[in-house]
């Protein structure tokens, strides 16, 4: 009986990984060929591809009303994030890393850890506090798409806070957003004859990237399914509050993507994308995760998440900051410290009688 859980379980995160990477790759290939543009593509794909696994999961589990596991997840992922990915990625190869990333991205996510953690202190997250964390990622989203500043501090948090509340990213997405899309619209009804015979020579192609797109959607909404319900089983059946198995199980098995392209960039020398898919990640997890699951249904937490969780992951968040600010690199000693700290970490949280309750 519980061997076919686990098997159901692995097959989960199986499905739930390697639907996430098909999805993005297909549905970025069937924008490219319908004449979307790159803006758009980045906007809507690659900002957010490593962050499905934790959104498909997280809805599921909102929809099964779940609390502990949302929760559990977005905190545990973040907590992955920077201990055991930025860990093993500077294990690899030493991460160069850029001022911006600090000034900018590095502060916002920060800045959504502690108001997640003001949320939080009533026990519970509101969808009056999911409609803020979802308008703070649709300001920062299109933040990061705005024509280029003069100044460099235009794209410091400060200016991301003073474009926030004063509802800049509405001006931007009609005055930016929506004109790319309709020029993009008048330009495809100017084809020429020979440019609409080459896109129909390609149909077959679309149609296999539209397949491909609904298999690995399908197999995203599975794989999350058996996650969820797995990770309840065993929950249950090991008496383990379900906050502790979303934010280790199922938080280790969701961050599976942003594990494999921080890796292979480290492998590549690409230290902005090694920390800055982790950083992404981080800001929209809570933001983006939390904000729709908790929509979907308001989200309970327990206090150990309160006084123990949270306030962790805060500390890793503000850790990476300082790490990054030293040398603008991240050393090997640098991942070996954050390596220790997740197992002490992982330690703590199956072993203290205050955390398993």
């Amino acid at each position: 009986m519980v061997l076919i859980n686990v098997v159901l379980l692995v097959l989960g995160l199986v499905l739930l990984a390697k639907g996430s990477d098909f999805f993005v790759k297909s549905a970025a290939s069937v924008a490219q060929k319908l004449g979307v543009s790159e803006f758009v593509i980045g906007l809507t794909l690659v900002a957010l591809g490593t962050s499905i696994p934790e959104l498909a999961s997280s809805v599921i589990a909102a929809m099964e009303q779940q609390s502990g596991i949302v929760i559990g997840n977005v905190v545990g992922s973040n907590i992955a994030n920077i201990g055991l990915i930025v860990g093993l990625g500077a294990l690899i190869a030493r991460i160069k890393t850029k001022q911006e990333m600090l000034r900018r991205d590095g502060y916002i996510m920060l800045f959504a850890a502690l108001l997640f953690y003001v949320f939080i202190i009533n026990g519970k997250v509101s969808r009056l506090e999911a409609l803020i964390f979802l308008l703070l990622y649709i300001a920062y989203t299109v933040f990061l798409f705005e024509t280029k500043p003069k100044s460099r501090d235009k794209y410091e948090f400060k200016e991301f806070i003073r474009y926030f509340f004063g509802f800049k990213y509405i001006v931007t997405i009609r005055s930016i957003i929506i004109p790319r899309l309709k020029n993009k619209s008048k330009k495809k009804s100017k084809n020429k004859p020979e440019e609409i015979k080459t896109k129909e020579l390609s149909k077959p192609d679309i149609i296999r990237d539209f397949l491909v797109l609904i298999i690995s959607g399908f197999a995203i909404v599975v794989g999350a399914s058996y996650l969820v319900n797995e990770a309840i089983f065993f929950a249950d059946f090991f008496d383990i509050p379900k906050t502790v198995i979303g934010i280790s199980l199922v938080a280790l098995g969701t961050s599976l993507p942003e594990l494999g392209v921080t890796i292979s960039a480290a492998r590549q020398g690409y230290g902005n994308i090694a920390v800055g898919n982790v950083i992404g990640s981080n800001i929209a997890n809570i933001l983006l995760v939390v904000g729709v699951s908790a929509m979907i249904f308001p989200l309970s937490v327990i206090k150990p998440t309160i006084f123990y969780l949270t306030p962790f992951m805060i500390f890793m968040s503000i850790l990476l900051l300082i790490f990054i600010r030293s040398n603008w690199e991240i050393s090997r000693i640098k991942g070996i410290v954050f390596l220790a700290l997740y197992t002490l970490f992982l330690a703590v949280l199956f072993f203290n009688k205050l955390i398993i309750v």
